[in-house]
């Protein structure tokens, strides 16, 4: 997936992947400066089955790793799915 670009739309509070100029998956947050929750994780239908959703997540937990303080809710049922799925990333996740 190299000719994916992704994005952090701060003014729009989501994330965005796109393939060449077509915006493929979308993923909106909510930062109230310790904890991101991630309220919803969308791709688009015709571009669906190509594990776009799952890379967008990836990219976004990635980025939110990388900054270091903060923690992540997965408000989406998607968003949680791929937490347990991807059990070595659930340091990030804010305990309950």
């Amino acid at each position: 997936m190299t000719d994916l670009r992704f994005t952090r739309q701060t003014d729009a509070s989501r994330y965005t992947l796109h393939r060449g100029d077509d915006l493929v998956s979308v993923l909106d947050y909510r930062d109230d400066g310790r904890t991101v929750a991630l309220t919803r994780a969308y791709t688009v239908p015709t571009f669906r089955g190509h594990g776009y959703a799952a890379e967008i997540v990836e990219r976004a937990v990635d980025e939110i790793a990388r900054s270091g303080d903060r923690q992540v809710s997965p408000v989406c049922w998607y968003v949680a799915d791929w937490f347990a799925a991807n059990p070595g990333r659930a340091d990030l996740l804010q305990p309950r």
